[in-house]
């Protein structure tokens, strides 16, 4: 009896084993598709299960309640009331509009603000540079909502906002209208000083590297001054601020603390309104904030695409034309801007030390008398709970445990936020730098980039819900994750930029010697780039050290010192949180000085600082 014999062909052919065999033996090969999983993952991911949770029954809140169904059916309902219901207009379509007006606002006075700093300190002979450029970046540093307590202590009067006299009540009795105080007006205005650096940075960089023939052309065709800066100089400075927009927008648009400090109604402020009775309804308020991130990208790549060229470093001309403010002039603008500086920088810092040492925050109705006895050490000193009613039974806080374990939890997310964001990002930017021409890297670098341009109580509330499903809610791990996927951009694209200028042909000479691709990044490529790989993982360590709204939905108030602040705030004991971010700041400024100390990075560096 005869037998069939079966000839099973292998799936891959020798010539496809040793293409794919040839492909894995490049590292960067390796890092893409390791990543290139990874990242897809921990981002696409929580942006499905979030989008699941807005068409989800949840249990006790009204979609229940108007639907009959039970937890863990699907309606429409929340889609539905949120756009059509009869609260419409107060949940989304007023937030809706004040957020975006918010955001444009705060990209104009940013870009203004900033741009005109740049121009002044890269293209004139101003005076104090060095000191006004570090200076100038101080309110990126600190928190996002010591501006806004700054404004709010300042200006609010009992008259107008029916608590305490701020300092220009009390010193002068002026009591500013409410417009001023609170609404869309302050918010825009501490949105826009808080991301001015980011202008500043952008475009000065391309001030500062401009080539002087350009406009030395058009001077020579006798063209005027205010002509040539409009019709030459702006069009150079376009792809900055369109990189301003695309940065500032989407995080005014996620800010939650100013308009919340501020009195704003604004889609973040709302998400928080909603959370606990209209949760489906809130997730759709988060996916709206994350397609107004992913429109302005898809407008800022269609806008530069269309770009033909914006060379502006020819090597033709070393040479900076700088405009002479005059011999008075360099002077008086300094000055002018050393003032200004001295209210968004410096008063901040020693505006909380002063409400630290109120006996009633926010009160400074002891300047009309000139009685100082009426400071206290309360806040910081009280050891005993006992007969002080005044601390709601807290220790002060050099003796609250809970502050500090709070701030020893800060510390310990923004370390392990940094050290994976700025390795993972490291890593990226390598692989798409050795492979900038192929799809993959691409994808890699899009989807490394993508939750930058979501705002971030956005992504909190992704990872929320992505860490209620995994059932790591509420720990130190949805924290590091969260950060760390959400930190993953400033480090990738630092390294990218910073792998693009390393030529091929250093590395290529280590692979013909047969040294390990380890040897290679730790003995030549790192070393190369040591200050941009070094920031890379310090800038995600300082934003997370000043973290609130991204962390706040995903722990209790004492997990962190950020949402630890946010809860004495709520309860009224504003020494302790102006306090807190006292400590906060000055921690911040401390890691600043020393990294600028031993490593020479600082954020201003190449733009004015020196």
């Amino acid at each position: 009896m005869a037998q069939n014999t079966v000839t099973v062909r292998p799936y891959l052919s020798p010539l496809r084993m040793n293409r794919l065999k040839t492909f894995f033996e490049k590292p960067q090969n390796v890092i893409l598709l390791l990543f290139g999983i990874v990242l897809s993952i921990s981002t696409i991911a929580p942006i499905i299960y979030l989008a699941k949770d807005t068409v989800a029954v949840h249990a006790g809140t009204i979609d229940s309640v108007r639907t009959g169904l039970k937890e863990g059916q699907y309606t429409l309902y929340n889609w539905i009331d949120i756009f059509t219901g009869k609260l419409a207009k107060i949940n989304l379509w007023l937030p809706l509009l004040n957020t975006v007006i918010l955001a444009v606002l705060t990209c104009l006075i940013s870009i203004f603000y900033g741009g005109v700093f740049a121009y002044l300190v890269t293209r004139t002979n101003l005076k104090f540079k060095q000191y006004l450029s570090s200076i100038f970046i101080f309110p990126y540093i600190m928190p996002q909502w010591t501006l806004a307590m700054v404004w709010r202590n300042a200006f609010n009067s009992n008259a107008v906002t029916h608590g305490s006299d701020g300092l220009l009540a009390s010193l002068f009795g002026i009591h500013m209208p409410i417009w001023w105080c609170q609404g869309l007006f302050p918010s825009a205005i501490v949105l826009g000083l808080h991301y001015a650096p980011f202008a500043y940075i952008l475009i000065g960089g391309i001030f500062r590297n401009m080539d002087a023939n350009l406009e030395e052309a058009a001077t020579i065709l006798d063209t005027p001054k205010w002509k040539s800066f409009f019709c030459v100089t702006l069009p150079l400075v376009r792809p900055a601020i369109l990189s301003t927009i695309l940065l500032v927008f989407g995080s005014a648009m996620g800010s939650y603390p100013v308009p919340h400090y501020l009195g704003l109604a604004t889609l973040s402020t709302k998400y928080v309104a909603l959370s606990s009775s209209r949760a489906g309804e809130a997730s759709i308020i988060a996916i709206i904030m994350m397609i107004f991130g992913v429109a302005i990208l898809l407008l800022n790549q269609g806008s530069t695409s269309s770009r033909k060229n914006y060379t502006t470093v020819t090597g033709k001309s070393g040479q900076i034309s700088k405009a002479n403010l005059g011999t008075y002039g360099k002077y008086l603008v300094a000055l002018i801007f050393i003032i200004f500086t001295l209210f968004t920088s410096i008063y901040p810092i020693i505006s909380f030390a002063i409400e630290t040492f109120l006996p009633n925050p926010g009160d400074y109705s002891f300047l009309k008398t000139g009685d100082f006895s009426l400071l206290t050490t309360k806040w910081w000193a009280t050891s005993d709970t006992q007969g002080e009613y005044g601390l709601f039974g807290q220790l002060g806080m050099l003796y609250n445990k809970q502050i500090w374990k709070a701030f020893a939890g800060q510390l310990y997310v923004a370390l392990i936020c940094s050290l994976f964001a700025g390795t993972i990002g490291t890593l990226v930017g390598y692989a798409v730098s050795k492979n900038r021409r192929s799809r993959a890297a691409a994808y890699v670098n899009s989807v490394a980039f993508l939750p930058y341009l979501m705002p971030s109580l956005s992504v909190g509330v992704a990872f929320l819900i992505f860490g209620k499903t995994l059932s790591i809610g509420g720990s130190f791990l949805i924290l590091m994750i969260t950060g760390t996927v959400k930190y993953i951009p400033f480090a990738s694209r630092a390294s990218l930029n910073s792998m693009l200028q390393i030529s091929g042909e250093i590395e290529e000479a280590a692979i013909i010697q047969d040294i390990p691709w380890t040897k290679r990044m730790f003995g030549i490529i790192i070393p190369i780039q040591k200050s941009t790989i070094i920031s890379s993982f310090l800038l995600p360590f300082m934003t997370c050290l000043r973290e609130l709204t991204l962390f706040m939905l995903l722990c209790d108030q004492f997990k962190i010192m950020t949402t630890a602040m946010d809860y004495f705030d709520e309860m009224g004991l504003y020494a302790f949180s102006s306090g807190m971010n006292l400590i906060l700041i000055v921690t911040i400024l401390i890691f600043n000085a020393l990294i600028n100390k031993l490593t020479g990075a600082s954020i201003d560096k190449g733009v004015g600082g020196k």
